[in-house]
This record gives C-alpha cells, sequence and structure tokens, in this order.
C-alpha cells in the first residue's frame, strides 16, 4: 500500500537523518529565490547552496535522477550547485504557459513620479487583466488606471518596461553518476533509467518507415522476419509518442504557436495546465485544516494559501518518469504537497520535508486525501523484497 509521511524542518537536517542510497528518485520545487510576494523564503539562497544538493545526492541511489524547477532567471545558479554537488546534469525540461503576468516597472511612470508630475487618467482600472486602452498588465491587487504622460521626457519613455511576461519554468534533469553500465546499474539498484512507454504522450501514435538496422543492412532475410520489414512500408507506432523535453499547458496562447490545423500538432507534447482551484485544495476540507492565512478570515478556511502550488498531474508525469516501480520519491521541499500528492497517485511511496508547520499541514491533508484514492494493489514477494527499507508510515 502507499505510504507517505511529511517531516517539518530544515531540508538539510532531515536529510541528514536518511541512509545512503536510501531513495529512488527525488522531485521537487525549490524556491526560485526571487523574492516573490516577499516571501523570505523565496530569498533566502537555500536553492543555491551546493550542501543542500550533495545531501540529496548522498540519498539517492546510483543512477537516481532529481528534477527540480527553477525560474528563468536563477535556473543557472541552482542547476551549478546541482553539478558542483555532484550530479550529472542530463537535460532540461521546459514547462511552458500562457498564463503568466508581466512584473514590468512602467518607466514613464517612473520618470513622471520622480518629476512630481501628476499623470491624467486617460481609461478605467482594470483589475488582473490586461489593460484596454496601453495593452499593459498590472497586479491582481490593485490593477491598472491607464494614464498619460505629463512630461515630455516620460513620453519620450511611453511604452518601456523592464521585464518580459512569463512563459516557461525550467525543470533541471540530473542524475547521481552510474556504477558501472547503464544496465548494471538498473539490475542492481533498479535505477538509472527513464520510464519512456510509461510516459509516451497520446495513443494515437505515429508511423515509422518499415527497414532493417544499419548494421544488417544489405542482407536477406525474407523468410525468417516479419513480412513487414521486407516491404518498405509505414510501420505503426501505436504507443503515443516519445516524450520530450518540453511540456505545455495547453493554452490558447501556448496550442497556437505549434503549426498544424488548429495547433493540432501540441498534441505532440505532454500539457499540464497550471494548478486549478479544485486541485489547489482538494482534501483540505476534510483534512481538519483551519484558517491559516495571515490574520486569516473565516471565509479563507481550509483553502491551500501556498502562493506557487504546482498541477498534480505534472507532478504525476514527472514522477512516473524517473521513478521505478514502488520506488520512494524524496521532496526536500515540499510546500504544500503536489509532489507527494502526484507520489501517491502513481503508487509510489513519498518522503517530504517542509521548513513551515503551516504548509506541511496542507501538505499532509492533501497527500491523506490522495492515499485515500489510491486502490491498493497486491505486493509481489520480488517487489516487497526489492523496496528500500525505512520507517515509511501513512499519516496518524
Amino acid at each position: 500500500m502507499t505510504q507517505a509521511e511529511v517531516l517539518v524542518g530544515d531540508c538539510i537536517e532531515k536529510m541528514r537523518t536518511l541512509a545512503d542510497s536510501s531513495v529512488d528518485s527525488i522531485v521537487t520545487d525549490p524556491p526560485y529565490e526571487l523574492g516573490f510576494m516577499g516571501k523570505s523564503w523565496d530569498a533566502s539562497g537555500v536553492a543555491f547552496r551546493v550542501d543542500v544538493w550533495r545531501e540529496a545526492l548522498r540519498v539517492l541511489k546510483p543512477g537516481g535522477h532529481l528534477l527540480a524547477f527553477s525560474g528563468s532567471r536563477t535556473y543557472h545558479r541552482m542547476a551549478v550547485a546541482i553539478e558542483d554537488a555532484g550530479f550529472e546534469i542530463r537535460d532540461q525540461i521546459m514547462w511552458v504557459y500562457g498564463s503568466g503576468f508581466p512584473k514590468s516597472h512602467d518607466v514613464s511612470k517612473a520618470i513622471d513620479a520622480a518629476a512630481g508630475a501628476v499623470r491624467q487618467v486617460v481609461g478605467i482600472t482594470i483589475k488582473g487583466a490586461q489593460s484596454v486602452s496601453t495593452g499593459r498588465y498590472g497586479s491582481w491587487g490593485e490593477g491598472i488606471t491607464p494614464t498619460a504622460p505629463a512630461t515630455p521626457e516620460a513620453e519620450r519613455w511611453s511604452g518601456w518596461g523592464t521585464a518580459l511576461k512569463p512563459a516557461h519554468e525550467p525543470i533541471v534533469v540530473a542524475r547521481k553518476p552510474l556504477v558501472g553500465t547503464v544496465a548494471q546499474n538498473v539490475l542492481a539498484h533498479g535505477t538509472g533509467a527513464l520510464n519512456i512507454d510509461g510516459c509516451r504522450v497520446g495513443t494515437e501514435g505515429g508511423t515509422a518507415k518499415a527497414g532493417l538496422p544499419s548494421y544488417v543492412q544489405g542482407i536477406s532475410l525474407k523468410g525468417s522476419l516479419d513480412g513487414s520489414l521486407n516491404g518498405g512500408g509505414p510501420v505503426s507506432i501505436d504507443a503515443g509518442r516519445w516524450p520530450a523535453n518540453l511540456i505545455h499547458d495547453g493554452s490558447e496562447e501556448v496550442v497556437g504557436l505549434f503549426p498544424g490545423d488548429e495547433g493540432a500538432s501540441a498534441a505532440r507534447f505532454f500539457y499540464s495546465p497550471k494548478a486549478s482551484k479544485a486541485d489547489r485544495d482538494e482534501g483540505l476540507r476534510d483534512g481538519g485544516i483551519g484558517a491559516l492565512r495571515d490574520g486569516g478570515r473565516p471565509s479563507e478556511a481550509r483553502r491551500n494559501i501556498h502562493p506557487t502550488v504546482k498541477p498534480s498531474d505534472l507532478m504525476r508525469y514527472l514522477c512516473r518518469l524517473v521513478t521505478p516501480l514502488g520506488g520512494l520519491v524524496l521532496d526536500p521541499f515540499t510546500g504544500s504537497g503536489s509532489t507527494g500528492k502526484g507520489a501517491v497517485l502513481e503508487g509510489f511511496r513519498f518522503l517530504g520535508i517542509e521548513l513551515s508547520p503551516e504548509y506541511a499541514a496542507i501538505a499532509r491533508a492533501r497527500i491523506r486525501h490522495a492515499v485515500g484514492h489510491v486502490a491498493p494493489e497486491p505486493v509481489t514477494e520480488v517487489q516487497a523484497s526489492e523496496a528500500p527499507r525505512g520507517q515509511m508510515r501513512l499519516f496518524a
């Protein structure tokens, strides 16, 4: 049966209590170190510390994979720290979406403000959306009130800003060095490879030209192989398309970037929208979570207050990609538990670490709810004998 636990505390201290080579994969969403929404935990520098990732390397089995999200501005710092800790950087997955909002500084307004000039309102205030007058975006709380430049200098710099619209988040794909060859490592530790067939995209498949491998070209094998190899016609591939290092949110903006009928070619890639309210709050209303927001209003009780929740479908896919059957997934930066929710729904065991007791409580409720929706499956003697040992348990 799926087992899960969330530990509360510093991730380095908690990882130091784990045995060497005791987890099968690490799937995590560390702080992006951007100071998002003024949160101190997003400006601590912990994601850039080599000692964090060195502990992660130690507890991973040889060949175990690490998947870690980051921001476009700070990814390089995290990736270098991961590499300096001893990981091999294998790839980078891009999660592309159309719903990001630019956090740009209006240069024209700044010039007028510095000059003490009062700008004339020329349109209506729109909250959390694009201004019909200027085409620019505003914050959800304050909205946009279109105004006209009040000085010649502000007029000159009208339309200039300081940031692009965020539309992707990079995910580092790293691996602990193998012991021997891939085949030897997989047989010895159950790690080192990606679950390609388990993560193929779609079921419509595709076609490939029939033929023989290059090393047997020119050799007549008629009568000894399936006839499809001799006719030269297309061979059906009905298992779905090979998983790519691009994931998108299925939004109209992103799908429209792909060629083909109405963006049909976008179906070649796995897609996962940003977390919906139902996904964020699932399991909280029956999980005993009270009002946790600062100055919590009654209407905000039993809601997921974490500001950067990842969608469960995306975390399920990522856990499935790098975790062997019955494996243990570790998330040192658990947050509100999206990795854990995705892991248990895929039938994996999960160990999370979260510094904030408030977020840990939310994570436990969400994961507990997910565990309740996983039908127990019989474990074979082979699976049981190969499963990593530990003191994992379901939440009390």
